[in-house]
């Protein structure tokens, strides 16, 4: 988006809707007059006349108020509900994306709690207070002094009472939020530890329990949930303190505005009408007040919340790739020219001045110790490393002025860690597309799956979930085989791809990538097993992030059986 604050300007595309929230709270609010005037004809007419036609028609008409002020109160909280659906609605997919960039530029430090998955929270959070009750009280807050000049006009004094009232309150809001912020974030925080570590511990209780670390891992939970509950405790007396003082103060200033009516009464200053009608006009002027006090701490969460999704999407503008790219479909061909890739923390570069070419159509076997960078290499190629330098070019042009999603289907990736999503055995091998079952069948067949598949208990349409607890991990790489060759890519990146098969795998794997280059695809295979070899039309050998040698296969066998000088 071209704008200089995307959020800013979405937050505008609705300013006719708070136009009309504005419009109806000012229509409700002048409503809110009827009770006080409603009380002083009763007091004041009625009750000295003793007419009850007059009784009936006051009544009458200020039933008709009432529902007025109610249709209005509903009327703004319905345009805001429908605002928040569509605000949802235009935000969501931005964050979603911006989200997956942000967790995809910062390999490691994006997997860390709190990370940009917060972002979806943040969102919520605006969206619940622009559109929740909170929006209310900054929509009534221009009617308190409106209700303090109708004190003044009843009687100077309690006009002055209560400006008196809504500064102690205003004070007392202030001072609340200075001393429960604080603890309240670090009992946020506290908690969201303990709940973190258990799920960590979740996750990974078969090793847990073999090896018998279950209850050093409980006494370090138990420290942590104990000192959780300290702090929680802590900031639930603290609540509990300010609310009781609160409740002090609202119920005193009610007593004491009725007093000072009354004393008025007595020095025939007032009415007594006048009394009734001042001590609600007071409530209803501290109100708005009474509101934003409560709507304090959600306006400030909600005021982080929106800033931190500013610069989310600051950082990730919506693609303003030239669409001329999207259009070319790639052969395969890759080309490195002095490739550096860097890490944050890293203070040398894992990758260091890689030139590389792949021909369409050729397998390029990259061989090298743990550590030496083939995992990056792999990412590089792709372009889903951050910030690489040099040029990564597929086709002659830029991984990075690609459409990810036209070039995505004629990619293959099969990563060292293997995810598998939720849903059936074919969505994952369709990566959750159209299924197309002959391209399903085609590639679970090359990666050996077929028959297996076809023992599950509903064959391709068992959900992972179910199949997944009788999966191997060689089973579940050769899924995620399939998953990567799905569709016979144009350029095929698979890294470690035999760590977890055994001889049938191994098999599996190696017809595979043959089936792939007859098919003309490019295939980068990086393995530290020298058994995949033989499928290697190239070898790349990779050592402390640099190319040690590179070339046809049978060249870089000889050069390295040569005797060293």
């Amino acid at each position: 988006m071209k704008h200089a604050d995307e959020l800013f300007a979405t937050v505008l595309e609705f300013k006719n809707e708070f136009l009309l929230v504005g419009v109806l709270s000012a229509l409700a609010n002048l409503l809110m007059l009827t009770p006080t005037i409603y009380m002083l004809q009763i007091y004041d007419r009625v009750m000295v006349s003793q007419n009850e036609l007059t009784l009936v028609a006051v009544s009458l008409i200020a039933f008709i108020l009432f529902g007025v002020m109610a249709l209005a109160e509903w009327g703004r909280s319905r345009v805001l509900v429908e605002a928040g659906v569509r605000f949802d609605q235009r935000l969501g997919t931005r964050v979603f994306n911006s989200s997956f960039e942000s967790h995809l530029n910062s390999p490691g430090m994006s997997r860390a709690p709190g990370g940009p998955a917060r972002s979806f929270s943040d969102l919520l959070q605006v969206r619940q207070f622009l559109t929740g009750n909170g929006i209310f009280a900054f929509f009534d807050l221009p009617w308190v002094p409106i209700y303090i000049a109708v004190c003044f006009f009843l009687h100077p004094f309690l006009g002055w009472l209560s400006i008196l009232f809504a500064i102690i309150q205003l004070t007392f809001a202030w001072l609340s939020h200075r001393l429960s912020a604080p603890p309240a974030e670090a009992a946020q925080a506290a908690q969201v530890e303990v709940n973190q570590y258990v799920q960590s511990k979740l996750r990974n209780a078969e090793v847990i329990e073999s090896m018998g670390m279950l209850g050093n891992l409980r006494a370090q939970w138990w420290h942590r949930h104990t000192n959780s509950q300290q702090i929680g405790s802590t900031v639930a007396d603290l609540s509990h303190r300010l609310a009781a003082i609160s409740k002090f103060v609202r119920y005193s200033q009610q007593s004491l505005a009725l007093g000072a009516g009354a004393l008025l009464v007595v020095d025939g200053q007032l009415t007594p009408g006048a009394m009734i009608a001042a001590n609600v006009l007071i409530a209803r002027a501290l109100a708005p007040i009474d509101l934003l006090v409560g709507s304090w701490r959600a306006a400030i969460t909600a005021g982080e919340a929106f800033k931190r999704l500013q610069m989310l999407l600051k950082a990730h503008p919506e693609d303003d790739r030239e669409p001329g790219l999207t259009r070319v479909e790639p052969k395969g061909e890759i080309v490195l020219r002095q490739v550096f890739a860097t890490a944050l923390g890293r203070p040398t570069p894992i990758l260091r001045g890689i030139d590389l070419r792949v021909p369409v159509g050729q397998v390029l076997v990259v061989l090298g110790p743990s550590g030496s960078g083939k995992s990056t290499l792999a990412r590089v190629m792709l372009g889903i490393w951050p910030n690489p330098t040099g040029e990564v070019l597929i086709d002659g042009l830029p991984v990075s002025g690609w459409n990810r999603a036209e070039l995505g289907p004629h990619l293959g990736y099969l990563p060292q860690d293997i995810e598998l999503f939720d849903g059936t055995v074919g969505e994952n091998i369709a990566r959750f597309g159209p299924v197309n079952a002959d391209q399903v069948i085609a590639a679970a067949t090359r990666a050996g799956l077929h028959d297996m598949i076809l023992r599950f208990p509903r064959g391709y349409d068992t959900p992972m979930g179910e199949a997944g607890s009788a999966l191997s991990g060689g089973q579940r790489q050769r899924i995620a085989l399939a998953r990567a060759i799905y569709g016979e890519p144009a350029l095929v990146i698979l890294d470690e791809p035999n760590a977890n098969l055994d001889d049938a795998g191994e098999l599996a794997l190696a017809n595979a990538v043959r089936a792939l280059k007859a098919t003309g695809s490019t295939v980068v295979l990086i393995s530290h097993r020298q058994g995949v070899i033989a499928l290697a039309d190239r070898l790349l050998i990779l050592a402390d992030g640099q190319i040690q040698i590179e070339g046809p296969r049978d060249s870089v066998i000889a050069a390295l059986r040569a005797p060293k000088p």
